[in-house]
């Protein structure tokens, strides 16, 4: 939400950067819906879970696999577009925006590494348990 609000809506400098295309892309393709994105794997996937009672196994494997690489490439493109916009921050005087944003910036060195570490976890359990069933 910070991200959607605070950096693309409100600062024109970051709007128009290439970081947003892979930022939407990552976003879209897994779990985060942003304006009418679609939601490439995740809609699929429960769609046909909850329809048929099960998932084909190559959609339960891009479900748990895909996050491996969209998930950086979505991390960095938010931080990357962060940084694009902290300078306009300051000279625009939107210093209240500059000192959150810093906040929230070192949030990501905790944060990211333990996500990760969830989401690995649960694909693990998820997979393990789709190879036993």
């Amino acid at each position: 939400m910070y991200v959607t609000w605070a950096i693309l809506w409100s600062l024109r400098e970051a709007q128009s950067h290439i970081l947003v295309t892979t930022l939407m892309l990552s976003w879209s393709i897994t779990e985060k819906l942003v304006g009418n994105c679609l939601q490439v794997i995740r809609y699929p996937f429960f769609g046909m879970r909850e329809t048929f009672g099960f998932a084909p196994s190559w959609l339960l494997w891009l479900r748990y696999n895909s996050f491996l690489v969209l998930y950086p490439i979505g991390m960095l493109s938010e931080v990357g577009l962060i940084f694009v916009a902290m300078p306009s921050m300051k000279t625009s005087g939107r210093y209240y925006l500059h000192h959150a944003t810093t906040a929230i910036l070192l949030l990501y060195v905790p944060g990211f590494p333990y996500l990760y570490r969830y989401m690995i976890a649960r694909r693990k359990k998820v997979l393990l348990a789709a190879k036993i069933a």
